[in-house]
């Protein structure tokens, strides 16, 4: 049964930086891509926003316009761990986080991984940014 935790949200000011972890099991994380996807609150109504992914082989990387630059998507295939660094937060950036995970190659660098076509998906961690 694949399975995905997140961990790592929390409130920090404007600025700050947080490291989001994903820790996947029951599946071989080497033949996933995985994707990092948010939903900001009270915003339900349209969708979740796909923030990176990353492919199997780690060589194919997206990065939304809004995140770019600030940032960084890696995995850790031995530990069976996903990371999402995130710096120079800014309070737009306040929302719940989730990991998905898709055995397919579907992280486009140009277009990130399609939400509906992932496999299976973690419970989300909020993150909180104070202007």
């Amino acid at each position: 049964q694949l399975q995905l935790v997140e961990s790592g949200g929390g409130l920090v000011q404007a600025g700050g930086s947080l490291r989001l972890s994903c820790a996947t099991s029951g599946f071989t994380l080497a033949k996933y891509d995985i994707g990092w996807f948010r939903q900001a609150p009270g915003k339900e109504r349209e969708g979740r926003e796909g923030v990176s992914c990353i492919s199997w082989d780690a060589e194919d990387i997206y990065y939304a316009d809004s995140v770019r630059g600030r940032f960084s998507i890696s995995k850790d295939n031995a530990e069976n761990m996903v990371y999402l660094q995130m710096n120079s937060l800014k309070p737009e950036d306040t929302a719940v986080y989730y990991c998905a995970a898709v055995q397919a190659p579907l992280c486009d660098v140009g277009s990130g991984a399609p939400e509906e076509a992932m496999d299976a998906w973690g419970k989300g961690t909020l993150v909180t940014v104070s202007s």
